[in-house]
C-alpha cells in the first residue's frame, strides 16, 4: 500500500532516543497490524532524539512504504508529538501505543474494533478489574493516586487516564485538538477529560501491561502533572 492513498488505520508510535525499542516495536506492529487490516500506516514521531532513532527509521521506510517518518529538529514534548502526528494522519481511525510495548499488542484488535464499533475514543487500562499488571510497588501507588485525583477534581468516569494505549475517531479527534493544550505526559490526560465533557462516546478496557525497560517517564513527571490538574480544573470551571 503507498501511504500517500488513505489507510483505514493509521498508527502513531512517539519516540525520543529510542532506537533500540524501535528495533522491536516496528515490525512487531506491522506484524500485528498485518491481521488486523490491509490498510494502514505507521508513524514514528521522533522527537529531535540523538541516538540515530531518525536514521533507523529513515532506513526502515526504504524497505516498507507503510512506514512513515515524522522527525522534529526541535524538542517538542510528547504530547505535541503526538498532536502533530495525529494532525499529519490519513487514517479514518489513529491510534497510538507506547514504543516499549509495555501494553501487550495482543489487544490492538479490542482497541481498533473499539473504534470501528462507534466509540470516538478507545483507551486501555491498567486499572480496571481484569487488568493484569506488573510493575513497582511505587509506580502503582503513583498511578491510583493521580487517577484518583483526576476522578475526584475533574469529575472523570474513567479508572486509567495515563495509559498509552489510545484509539480515535480521527474526525472526532480533530474537532477536539484545537482545545488539548498540554505539551508533554498530561496530553493523555486532558484528551479523555476533555473527550468527556464534549460528550464523546469512550470504551475503556483492561489490558496485560509489564513495565517497559525504556520508560522516560520521571516522577517530577508526575508531579508536573498533579499540577496539570488544577490547571485543567480551572480552564473547565
Amino acid at each position: 500500500m503507498n501511504i500517500h492513498e488513505n489507510p483505514e488505520i493509521s498508527v502513531v508510535i512517539p519516540v525520543y532516543n529510542d532506537k533500540k525499542s524501535l528495533e522491536k516495536a516496528i515490525p512487531e506492529s506491522i506484524s500485528a497490524l498485518e491481521k488486523i487490516t490491509s490498510s494502514f500506516e505507521l508513524i514514528i514521531a521522533e522527537d529531535n532524539s540523538n541516538d540515530k532513532s531518525k536514521e533507523f527509521v529513515e532506513n526502515y521506510e526504504k524497505t516498507d512504504s507503510r512506514v512513515k517518518l515524522l522527525h522534529s529538529d526541535e524538542r517538542q514534548g510528547r504530547g505535541k508529538a503526538l498532536k502533530n502526528a495525529f494532525s499529519e494522519a490519513k487514517g479514518d481511525i489513529v491510534c497510538y501505543y507506547d514504543v516499549d510495548l509495555a501494553t501487550d499488542l495482543d489487544h490492538l484488535k479490542e482497541l481498533i474494533d473499539s473504534i470501528r464499533n462507534g466509540a470516538d475514543i478507545a483507551t486501555g487500562s491498567r486499572l480496571m478489574k481484569n487488568s493484569d499488571i506488573v510493575r513497582t510497588t511505587d509506580r502503582e501507588i503513583a498511578s491510583r493516586g493521580y487517577n484518583l485525583l483526576v476522578r475526584l477534581i475533574l469529575k472523570s468516569r474513567l479508572c486509567d487516564h495515563q495509559c498509552g494505549f489510545k484509539a480515535f475517531n480521527k474526525k472526532q479527534l480533530l474537532k477536539l485538538l484545537p482545545f488539548v493544550y498540554s505539551l508533554h505526559w498530561f496530553w493523555d490526560t486532558e484528551v479523555l477529560v476533555r473527550g468527556q465533557r464534549a460528550g464523546y462516546k469512550i470504551k475503556e478496557f483492561p489490558v496485560r501491561w509489564r513495565t517497559g525497560t525504556g520508560t522516560t517517564v520521571k516522577f517530577n513527571d508526575i508531579f508536573s502533572m498533579g499540577t496539570d490538574i488544577l490547571k485543567l480544573w480551572w480552564q473547565l470551571r
